[in-house]
């Protein structure tokens, strides 16, 4: 019971919170294994672009490192507010939130580029916490029992639990500063006077992605149409809107 249970739970949720999360459990699951080490996943651009192992600008996100507390934590809050984001303020406009995980990936690795960061999973992970808390500044959040803060706190209060683990807040800092910049572009900019929207989705991320809208012209059969439905189809439509 308890596994379909779980079983269902994986099914239900969103795809792309489903497909990051899958990889990065899978990832540390291969290194925990020791079927590849953590050597052949991180960030270096020597071997990026000398070397072409292009794999290593997808599998520094993936690793957080090995089974234990900060593992947890992280997968934690990166499924949490990955699937929060998905189905909240991104709901039905997927390839929006894949475009927002290009964008935020491209800058991170822009500044790999000339610090010394081997992996980018927590910075990732903080940039979609603070998205998501700047979207929903009125919420009253509690962490472990201790704090009562606003939304838009949660980036500085876990960049502060980070620094009190006695980690590095460099990766913390990249995350916040990446999720403001998207946040700026997305959500404040294009309503300033004079602005305009700066991020705009490729149109294939749109056919990949989302659904087609439904043709506007469409004519339907005469069968169809609400006049000829059933009067408890109706009003059932009308209890459920789709």
């Amino acid at each position: 019971m308890a596994y379909q249970g779980l079983a269902q739970e994986y099914l239900g949720m969103p795809a792309v919170t489903r497909a990051y999360t899958t990889a990065c459990v899978l990832t540390t699951a291969a290194v925990q294994l020791e079927f590849i080490t953590p050597f052949q996943l991180y960030f270096n651009p020597d071997l990026i672009f000398r070397k072409f192992q292009i794999w290593r600008l997808i599998t520094n996100f993936l690793f957080f490192g090995p089974l234990g507390f900060s593992f947890f934590f992280n997968m934690i809050f990166l499924y949490r507010y990955c699937r929060m984001l998905e189905e909240g303020s991104f709901r039905g406009r997927t390839a929006d939130f894949v475009f927002m995980f290009l964008f935020g990936g491209f800058l991170m690795t822009l500044f790999g580029l000339f610090a010394s960061l081997f992996f980018l999973g927590q910075a990732f992970t903080i940039m979609l916490v603070y998205v998501w808390s700047r979207r929903n500044p009125y919420i009253r959040m509690n962490f472990f029992g201790l704090l009562n803060f606003q939304a838009p706190f949660l980036p500085w209060v876990l960049m502060g639990f980070s620094l009190l683990l006695g980690n590095s807040i460099i990766i913390d800092l990249l995350g916040i500063a990446v999720g403001h910049i998207y946040y700026f572009l997305e959500d404040v900019f294009p309503n300033q006077p004079g602005g305009k929207k700066l991020l705009l989705t490729p149109g294939f991320l749109k056919m990949v992605f989302d659904t087609p809208e439904e043709d506007p012209n469409y004519n339907p059969l005469p069968e169809d149409h609400a006049e000829n439905q059933p009067r408890d189809q109706d009003q059932n439509q009308q209890q459920h809107p789709q």
